[in-house]
């Protein structure tokens, strides 16, 4: 009888954890583990600031604050997000999935709203009028880009991996590189910037993908913060996001130029 009383606690913890979601891990860990397809290296101090590619850390950080938790950014899998979420090291995952992909019957999906495809940007008075036209030219990307890789195998264009999106840039506007190739939804409002005029010639932008919040199991309670959470994410926010990245790539990219913009 004793040891019946002794096991029975024991027994209802184990039950409890087993139902635990993952939002009861994250807040007795006091940080959100949120798998991104690219972890900026961090900043230390004397470092160039660099802003990367991809809104998803953006997007980390917001849903950690409004759980109130730190954001702790974990690399998806090789095999993806669904890989690394199967694995049980992030919480919950930030990817690009192609449009119409269908979602693992164990992981919930909720749409950020954000899309992208790989758009081109040249000089305007680029002889490149096709992505067909980039083979033998000198592409520049950024690194944790869906697009490395991508230019050389299918266009046999020479890559130019950069460490972030204002190097790139600024490679297109010193002459280093032909064309850089980001996602059109940022580079779209780069262009709309003055100083952009004479390199704002394109490609239409290709493979059109969606960033999704891809949560594991199917916890009612934990779908129901993180959808609340994610509904901020309307077309008012995705603006000032899409503005505050443009001023801050076009600054680090005004105070690396070292080549006078005069020809």
């Amino acid at each position: 009888m004793t040891a019946r009383l002794f096991l029975l606690p024991l027994i209802c913890l184990l039950a409890a954890g087993a139902q635990a979601g993952v939002l009861d891990a994250a807040r007795q860990g006091g940080s959100l583990r949120v798998g991104v397809d690219y972890v900026p290296p961090p900043y230390k101090g004397g470092m160039k600031f660099r802003t990367p590619e991809s809104p998803d850390t953006v997007l980390a950080d917001d849903l950690a604050a409004q759980l109130k938790l730190k954001s702790d950014y974990q690399k998806n899998a090789p095999g993806g997000a669904l890989q690394a979420l199967k694995n049980a090291r992030p919480d919950l995952a930030l990817t690009l999935a192609p449009e119409g992909d269908a979602p693992a019957a164990d992981t919930a999906v909720i749409a950020t709203g954000y899309s992208a495809g790989g758009m081109a940007i040249m000089r305007s008075d680029t002889a490149i009028r096709k992505w067909d036209d980039l083979k033998g030219r000198t592409v520049c990307v950024s690194q944790g880009s869906p697009y490395v890789g991508t230019l050389a195998a299918r266009y046999g264009a020479v890559e130019k991996v950069m460490r972030a999106p204002a190097d790139s840039l600024l490679a297109v506007r010193i002459g280093e590189c032909d064309a850089a190739v980001h996602d059109d939804t940022m580079m779209k409002e780069l262009l709309k910037l003055p100083e952009w005029k004479k390199f704002s010639a394109q490609l239409p932008p290709t493979e059109r993908r969606n960033l999704v919040l891809r949560v594991r199991g199917a916890d009612a309670a934990d779908l129901a913060a993180i959808r609340q959470a994610a509904s901020r994410w309307n077309e008012s926010y995705w603006a000032g996001v899409k503005k505050k990245w443009v001023n801050n790539v076009a600054f680090e990219v005004y105070l690396d130029q070292n080549v006078p913009d005069c020809h």
